[in-house]
């Protein structure tokens, strides 16, 4: 999973590393500002101790590399650019992203410029108070929303290729909605003090001479720092667009066909990746980490032109290598034909014969149920079809129920047996999930029983195994005709406990792994170590010969 994060080359890890590092410090301050709800104090000494490393020269240092080499990297990036067509979500962050040094100005020169050149002791009480009811109030509001979102977006877009990421999401969004309300808050509180303090009140004196508070020459200098600043930011993003506007006009004069297979022909700019003549031309092209060179859900097959192109970078070919891409696939996020091609896409996102993000497969822990029917060949044999048929569907009809009703769902059908998956939220809830199931077919399984008795039929016995790992949840099969299911050796472990129960005499054999996911003490059971076929290394698991009897083992001790 780690190496998915930092697929990419030197560029797109420096551009991440310094991302997460200007990410932490802006979560950091506005947990400081936040603190002003309760009181001025606690919020100064949260800046004091979450601002200690960056006011210290050395982190300071590595501050200001970290913003300048990630600002410096999405100009780079913009200016490289061959079309400015991209997803909404992407636009937005760059958007953003260009508005906030324009934004942050203000805020850099009054407090960092302040201190440093003329000596103002720029506390969080003295900006607070400050800026109160002031146009800078609503341009540092709309300032701490535009770096939240825009760092958000960007932290979206760096997980959201760890199949993880999903499952934190829930708990994620209320901290990425709730951190910049709770900053507004704190600085609501203290700049509506803090203004009374310092402009109005008796200790008004004391407290400018405690922040030697800026004279008026002291303002028109930092305006003057200000409107300096602003001017080389603007100068530095019209360079940035001068440079991409120059090469795309450049590029027009040249272009060149790209035809897709079973797709349309178009006519893109030499100098473009094969991803941004895509999206150039209207083609849906997948792209699951937004066209950084991270995944593979963009990798098309070059059918003709392949020894026309440049050679792959050592990240390019790392990743296709990891996905065993044949010897002419490419990542059309990569490559940049200077001649024509012929390329088919791999992942189509079109709806029709075209894959959806979840055919690529998602990995989740999850806990799954295998289930047989004993003696079933020997019990059929001689009866009609139609009976067996008949058979079946009762006693699924009657087992099934208790899947279903603890959350789980049946993925297969296997003949006189099914394959059962739980897909909660969590690892916990999936194996409680999966041990309430296996109880309540049990118990099902007991009634049933009872009528076929009555109906001088013999009962049905069952073998469950239970087992919680890693799994590949994807669909499988033809573009068309692709059902969603699970692999991963988790699937082959929880068969081969099911078989073991048959020698073992048992109905059910869960696992020490879903045992613990569930949250019970296994070192008070008898388990059993299990050499299954297949499996890489000895099981652990509890034999039950009922399984109605596990809800004994889920209570609380």
């Amino acid at each position: 999973m780690a190496n998915r994060l930092w697929q990419g080359n030197w560029r797109t890890k420096a551009r991440i590393v310094s991302g997460l590092m200007l990410f932490a410090y802006v979560f950091f301050h506005l947990l400081s500002v936040g603190m002003g709800l309760f009181s001025l104090e606690l919020m100064e000494a949260s800046q004091d101790l979450f601002g200690a490393i960056p006011s210290s020269r050395p982190g300071g240092i590595v501050l200001y590399a970290a913003l300048l080499t990630h600002l410096g990297l999405a100009l780079y990036r913009l200016a490289r650019r061959r079309t400015l067509r991209m997803p909404w979500n992407e636009g937005l962050q760059i958007l953003l992203g260009l508005s906030i040094p324009f934004l942050l100005m203000v805020h850099f020169v009054h407090t960092n410029v302040a201190r440093m050149q003329f000596g103002v002791e720029t506390e969080m009480g003295y900006l607070t108070g400050l800026i109160w009811n002031t146009k800078s109030a609503w341009q540092q509001a709309v300032l701490l929303l535009v770096v939240w979102i825009h760092g958000c977006i960007g932290l979206h877009f760096w997980l959201r290729v760890s199949p993880r990421w999903q499952s934190l999401l829930p708990v994620a969004l209320p901290v990425a909605t709730l951190l910049p309300a709770f900053a507004l808050a704190g600085f609501m509180v203290q700049g509506r003090a803090q203004s009374e303090r310092l402009l109005r009140s008796e200790e008004s004196a004391s407290l400018m001479a405690q922040y030697n508070f800026p004279s008026a020459e002291t303002f028109a200098a930092l305006r003057e720092v200000t409107d300096t600043g602003l001017m080389i930011a603007a100068g530095v993003l019209l360079l940035t667009l001068s440079v991409f506007w120059g090469r795309k006009l450049s590029s027009n004069r040249h272009s060149l066909r790209i035809r897709y297979v079973d797709g349309p022909e178009i006519h893109g700019q030499r100098g473009m990746t094969l991803l941004e003549m895509s999206r150039a031309s209207g083609v849906p092209h997948m792209a699951l980490c937004g066209g950084r060179g991270r995944c593979t859900t963009c990798r098309v097959v070059v059918e003709e032109g392949a020894d026309l192109l440049h050679p792959p970078s050592t990240e390019e070919e790392a990743s296709l290598r990891a996905a065993n891409a044949p010897p002419n696939a490419r990542l059309a996020c990569q490559i940049r034909p200077t001649d024509p091609a012929t390329v088919l896409r791999v992942f189509r996102p079109d709806g029709q014969r075209a894959r959806a993000h979840e055919s690529l497969g998602q990995e989740r822990r999850l806990a799954i149920l295998f289930l047989d029917m004993r003696s079933f060949t020997a019990r059929t044999t001689g009866q009609l079809p139609y009976d067996v048929v008949f058979l079946l569907n009762r006693f699924f009809d009657a087992i099934v129920p208790s899947i279903t009703g603890a959350g789980g769902t049946v993925d297969k059908y296997l003949g006189d047996g099914l394959l059962a998956l739980f897909e909660l939220d969590n690892e916990e809830l999936s194996a409680r999930a999966a041990l309430r199931a296996a109880a309540g077919i049990s118990s099902a399984l007991e009634t049933f029983n009872k009528t076929l008795a009555m109906e001088k039929a013999e009962p049905v016995r069952i073998g469950m195994g239970l087992h919680l790992g890693e799994l590949v949840l994807g669909e499988i099969g033809a573009a068309e005709n692709a059902p969603r299911t699970i692999i991963g050796d988790t699937v082959n472990a929880a068969s081969r406990l099911e078989g073991e129960t048959k020698g073992l005499g048992v109905e059910l054999l869960a696992s020490e792994a879903l045992l613990k996911a569930a949250g019970i003490d296994v070192d008070t059971l008898e388990l059993v170590t299990l050499t299954l076929r297949g499996v890489a290394h000895p099981v652990r698991a509890l034999a039950m010969e009922r399984a109605s009897r596990v809800p004994e083992l889920m209570q609380p001790s």
